[in-house]
Formats: C-alpha cells, sequence, structure tokens
C-alpha cells in the first residue's frame, strides 16, 4: 500500500484539532519525517504558535513503528493524551487505513497503590492517622479528608494516575497510598497484582504505538539499565530545554537525618539486634553532624564525615543481609513491610557508598533549608556522556522547544546533551542537524525589548529603590496586566510587598494560592498583576490583553554559591574554555527566551518585555542573551516604551475591542528610531481613542 503524502495527512490533522496549517510547521513535519526514516538525529527549534505538537505526531503515527514521546510537563502530556491524540488518531485512520494505539506512562509513584491503600503503610508514616479518624467519627485535619477522598477516588478511577484526581491532595498525603518501584512487591506476589494501575499502565504501552511519557521516566529507563520503557525505534523529546536539568534530578542522590531515620524505623523490627542497634547508631552520628553542618560544596569528604558514612554504609550493609535472614511472625503481610524496609535501607546504602567513592565526576554538597533541616547531595558534573551513550544509540532522537538556539546557534544546547558541534564527525559522535522553522509571529511588530539601562546594577543584596520605581512606572502605564518574574522568592516578595502600597492595582504574589488558581485569576482581570519566580518563567499561558508587559527584575544568572553550577562552570575552564559563557550565560539566555516568550501567545497579543538590569544593554555579554530572546523591537528609551505601553492599554480598553490589542497598536513595527516609534505610538493611542 502506497504511503499517504505527509502534507496530505498533516492537513487532515490540522483541519481536526480545528487549527490553521502553518509554513513552519510543514517545515518541521517533512524535518522530523526525514529523520524518522533515515533514523538521524534532529534538533528542532519551533516557535510559539507553530503548532509543533503535530508538527512531530503526523510523521510519528504515519511511520508506523512504535514511538516514545517525552514531555517535561503536565499540561502538554495532558494537552497529547486528552485532545491532540485523540483528534489526529481519528482524522489520520482512513488515510493510514490503521487505528494507531496510544498510552500514558509515567513512574510507579504516580499510580495509586491498592496493596499499600488497603493493608496500610509502614507504622512509622501513618502517624496515628486511621484510628483516631475512626474514633472521632471522620477525619478533622487536612491529610485525613485528603484520604478518605482518596479512598472514595480508588473505587471509582480507571487509571489510578495520580494527576487525574482533582483537585490534588498533598505529597504527604499521597505517599500513604502510593510505592516506589523499590517499594513495590511485584504483580506477582501481590494480592492485588490483577487490578494494580501501574501493571496496566505498563501493558497499555507495551501494545501502544506511541507512548507519552516525561522527562524523569526517560531518565529512569537511561540511568538505571532495568527498561521503563517498552522497546522503541523513534524518541522525540519536547520541551526539550528542561531534559538537561530533569535527568540532572534524577540522577542527584540525598541523604537527610530523616531520611535514615525512616530506613531505622522500617528495618528495625525486621533484623536482629546487632544489625538494629548498628544502624540506629551510625544513624544519630550522622544526624549529630548534619546538624553542625555548614551549607556549601563539599570538594572532598572531611575525615569526620568520612567516617560517619562508612558506618551508615557498613550497618547498611549489615541490615540488607540481616533482612533476607530473619522472618518475623507479629508482623502482619511481612513481604511488603520487609520490600518497603529493604528500599529505604539501600537507599541510604547507595548514596552514602556514592559519596565514599569521591568520583571527580561527581559534586557533593551540603544544603540546609529552614523546614527541612540539612541535607547532603550528591549529582553528577554533567549528564552528557550519560545522554550521549543512552540516549542517541540505537534510536532516532527528535528534540524539540521553543527555545534550542542560544546565541544564535544549537550548538550550546547540544553540548549540554553530549553533541558535538553540528557537522563534527567521528567514530562515538552521534550525527544531527538542527533546523530553525520560526514562529507564525511577528514578533518586532508585536513586541518591545526594553532595558532599563538608567538603572544601578544589580547587587547580591538586593534593595534596589531605583528598580522598584521604574517597575512601579511601567505597571501605571500599562494599566495592571503586568507579569513579573523575578531571579528570586525573596525579590518577589519585596516588590510586591513594596508596590501593593504604592499601586491601586491588585498583586497577585506566587506561593500566596495555587499557581493554577493565580495564573485563573490573572487571566480573568485585566488590572492584576502576577509576581514569582521560576515556575512563572516557563509555565504561563496568558493570550490576550491581559498581559502586555513581563518584567524581568535582572538577568537570572544561577547564584555565585550555587555549588553544582560553579563546579561546572569551573570544569568547563580547567579544560581551557569559558566557563562562564558555557554554564552561567547559557543558563540565563534560556531562562529569558522562555520568560520573554510569555508575552506574545497569539498573532494578536501586542506588549513590552522590560529588563530592569543594564547589564543586558551593557555587558559584553549582552548580546548574546538578546539574540537567544524572539526578535523583539529594542529600546532603552523610557519615555518611549511609557507612550507605547498607554497605547497598547488604550488600545485593549477601547470600545469593540474583544481578545488581544488591536493590530498596530505596540507601536513597534517598522520603527527604526524613538521618533518614528513615538508617531506610531501615537497614532495608535488616536486610534484607541
Amino acid at each position: 500500500m502506497t504511503k499517504p503524502a505527509l502534507t496530505e495527512l498533516l492537513h487532515a490533522a490540522v483541519t481536526a484539532v480545528g487549527g490553521v496549517e502553518r509554513p513552519g510547521q510543514v517545515t518541521m513535519a517533512e524535518a522530523v519525517e526525514t529523520a524518522v526514516d533515515d533514523g538521524s538525529h534532529l534538533l528542532v527549534q519551533a516557535g510559539t504558535g507553530t503548532g509543533k505538537s503535530l508538527g512531530y505526531l503526523v510523521p510519528a503515527l504515519a511511520h508506523g513503528e512504535r514511538v516514545v514521546i517525552a514531555t517535561a510537563t503536565l499540561a502538554l502530556q495532558r494537552q497529547l493524551v486528552e485532545r491532540d491524540l485523540p483528534r489526529t488518531v481519528e482524522a489520520l485512520k482512513p488515510l493510514l487505513r490503521r487505528e494507531p494505539q496510544y498510552a500514558m506512562l509515567k513512574g510507579r509513584s504516580n499510580y495509586l497503590c491498592l496493596h499499600r491503600l488497603h493493608e496500610g503503610v509502614p507504622s512509622d508514616e501513618d502517624d496515628g492517622l486511621f484510628d483516631p479518624m475512626e474514633q472521632m467519627g471522620g477525619p478533622t485535619s487536612k491529610l485525613g479528608k485528603d484520604l478518605v477522598r482518596l479512598r472514595d477516588w480508588a473505587d471509582e478511577t480507571e487509571t489510578g494516575d495520580r494527576d487525574a484526581l482533582t483537585p490534588g491532595v498533598s505529597d504527604r498525603a499521597w505517599s500513604q497510598v502510593s510505592v516506589t518501584s523499590r517499594e513495590c512487591l511485584g504483580a506477582s506476589k501481590c494480592a492485588y497484582g490483577a487490578e494494580c494501575f501501574a501493571e496496566a499502565a505498563r501493558e497499555r504501552a507495551k501494545l501502544a504505538d506511541v507512548v507519552v511519557t516525561n522527562h524523569a521516566l526517560l531518565a529512569i529507563d537511561a540511568i538505571e539499565g532495568a527498561p521503563v520503557l517498552p522497546p522503541h525505534e523513534v524518541l522525540i523529546v519536547d520541551e526539550a530545554h528542561e531534559l538537561v536539568s530533569r535527568v540532572t534530578g534524577v540522577a542527584t542522590g540525598e541523604l537527610t537525618p530523616g531520611g535514615v531515620n525512616r530506613a531505622v524505623k522500617r528495618s528495625a523490627r525486621l533484623v536482629n539486634e546487632k544489625a538494629a542497634d548498628a544502624l540506629q547508631t551510625a544513624s544519630e552520628g550522622f544526624e549529630r553532624l548534619m546538624e553542625l553542618a555548614l551549607p556549601g560544596r563539599l570538594e572532598e569528604i572531611p575525615e569526620d564525615l568520612g567516617y560517619v558514612l562508612a558506618s551508615l554504609r557498613d550497618a547498611c550493609r549489615l541490615v540488607i543481609t540481616a533482612l533476607g535472614d530473619v522472618r518475623d511472625k507479629s508482623v502482619q503481610d511481612e513481604d511488603a513491610v520487609r520490600k518497603q524496609a529493604l528500599a529505604a535501607v539501600e537507599n541510604v546504602h547507595g548514596v552514602a557508598e556514592r559519596l565514599l567513592a569521591g568520583s571527580e565526576y561527581d559534586v557533593v554538597w551540603c544544603e540546609r533549608h529552614d523546614r527541612f533541616g540539612a541535607s547532603l547531595r550528591i549529582a553528577p558534573l554533567t549528564v552528557a556522556g550519560l545522554l550521549r551513550e543512552k540516549l542517541f544509540t540505537e534510536r532516532s532522537v527528535v528534540l524539540t522547544s521553543a527555545t534550542l538556539k542560544l546565541g544564535g546557534d544549537f550548538n550550546g544546547l547540544a553540548a549540554s546533551l553530549g553533541l558535538a558541534p553540528e557537522g563534527t564527525e567521528g567514530e562515538d559522535l552521534p550525527v544531527w542537524r538542527g533546523t530553525d522553522v520560526g514562529s507564525p509571529f511577528d514578533y518586532r511588530k508585536q513586541g518591545i525589548l526594553y532595558v532599563a539601562r538608567h538603572l544601578s546594577q544589580p547587587g547580591r543584596e538586593g534593595g534596589r529603590t531605583d528598580m522598584l520605581d521604574e517597575l512601579a512606572e511601567l505597571i501605571q502605564a500599562a494599566g495592571g496586566r503586568t507579569l513579573g518574574l523575578f531571579s528570586s522568592m525573596r525579590a518577589a516578595q519585596a516588590a510586591a510587598e513594596a508596590l501593593r502600597g504604592r499601586l491601586d492595582f491588585p498583586i497577585l504574589l506566587q506561593g500566596e494560592e495555587t499557581l493554577g488558581e493565580l495564573i485563573k485569576t490573572f487571566a480573568g482581570d485585566a488590572a492584576t498583576c502576577l509576581f514569582g519566580t521560576l515556575s512563572l518563567w516557563q509555565g504561563v499561558d496568558v493570550p490576550g490583553p491581559n498581559c502586555q508587559l513581563v518584567v524581568m527584575d535582572r538577568i537570572p544568572f544561577p547564584r555565585p554559591d550555587d555549588p553544582l553550577m560553579s563546579a561546572r562552570q569551573k570544569a568547563v575552564e580547567e579544560k581551557g574554555g569559558n566557563g562562564f559563557m558555557a554554564v552561567a550565560a547559557t543558563h540565563a539566555a534560556l531562562l529569558m527566551a522562555q520568560g520573554a516568550g510569555r508575552l506574545v501567545r497569539a498573532t494578536g497579543d501586542r506588549g513590552v518585555v522590560a529588563v530592569l538590569d543594564p547589564r543586558l544593554a551593557n555587558a559584553r555579554y549582552g548580546g548574546f542573551l538578546r539574540t537567544s530572546m524572539p526578535e523583539f523591537w529594542y529600546t532603552t528609551d523610557r519615555a518611549q516604551v511609557r507612550r507605547s505601553l498607554a497605547a497598547i492599554a488604550a488600545a485593549a480598553d477601547a470600545p469593540g475591542a474583544t481578545g488581544a490589542a488591536a493590530p498596530g497598536a505596540a507601536g513597534t513595527a517598522e520603527a527604526t528610531g524613538t521618533a518614528e516609534a513615538a508617531e506610531t505610538a501615537g497614532a495608535a493611542e488616536a486610534d484607541a481613542s
């Protein structure tokens, strides 16, 4: 049977989802088809509004072999499985003469565990939650109410997927009804194996043509050696700018006094007294040492810490051996309790052993948290080699995002993935090509990039009164409508506190309500502003006139005392490279590109991205950062940007204006200088009145 033409398939899919076919989408689909057919690797930058999901779904479904799609966010996973895939499969079925199957697969702890729900949690974790609830005739705490909700939901859910529970529950409540892969008894040994939600998800994935998963599970599949994902010929990584950080997170080990203490409690009743006492003593020694530990990187393990870690490792080894030898008849459902104890002890043993190994490829540091206390962490210096070896062999890989080109090319991000510069050939070097399919938006007509060149340079201590004055004036000119992206939560809180007393516009602050509710309120009221930090830089999609000013308080370089980033920077410098540009500037460029992308989300959107950090205009690396952002019209003229903001707001407020601001309102179109821009802004004001 002749394979249908890609253009015919794409047209059918776009029509089915009610979209508009765009040149960039066609270019992307053709590039993905070529890569998939010849088994090569591809990096695709597809700007917001391109329709990149269909740009890779259509060639993937047409290919006929199993494809795994990994995304970073829940929102995109839901969009793919609940909207894009059902409609696309239905549209392509008559043309392909088959009905491709698709499934979602996540890590085991994302699914409700029926065994844990019905048989209970280890005694060290339930905190007496269940008996008092029954004695008092019902739950009174939020945790107790969450657990009752979970029990009711278990009877009606078809998937057991945590993300299908709306509204959600706290992490603590979910931990009462879920298990990790290490804690799981296995379907053959579990009384609920035949009904297991996680096993059912795996079975669906084995039969599917397209498996949608997340970056974390992809990382686990690559790192741990035991296959979690079904065999596949093609891997598509969406939101690929997030991949390195997600893989690093999975590869990071952590030891905390609380975690070690849980391992002690879980295993104490199951092992002989000698083993239990050894682990208890080692745990107490670790806790005493961590009470005095100072935050920061440990380039070498201090002698006293090394002694405590060795005691922990050896005690864990004793307990692991004892868990295999001793049976405790007094413990109900002993296999489950034993498995959960073993998982906790093996985790402590593994991290302690890794810390003691002192590999030059690992970075070790201590953290202190106001709420959770001290922790010892270990992470890989780089995941580039791991990704090159595990991801780019035996399959075709397509990586896509709206932000893959930094400073004008793909090589910076490619290097973090373990790829050599484009066009480099070598025996062990995966060959790849990059393509930028552009965006349907005319950024120079739709937005201004304003840099407040006159402000003082940010310092580590904060307290930038001139920055707050500038921010207040910009918000006033925009009539609210402001998304404030801050480099730290402390800075966001300080700005919100200062401006709530100065402005009449409502200012929402991340952390004061769930993120979803904050974004919903922000999107629903033009006068409202929303301030926050990292998740807002990448997680806000508010098209239309209610987000017309995106403000960044400073260039989001990593903190100078960030142990992992500073270690990576130092490693680049030791090899003769520019550590600052390779690590700090690349990190900042990626965030700024993502943050600036919050402004224009639809063809009618108009507005300003304001960066209140003069270094973007004055520093040598400023050009690299600006080139990484959408190609907005650029200015440092503060008077002009206020006039343009006022004109954009007036156009949005004008009688008859619906949705986005009227075309041309930004006054940035063919503007080549302040005079022309001012004239255009004035015309927009006249149109609006």
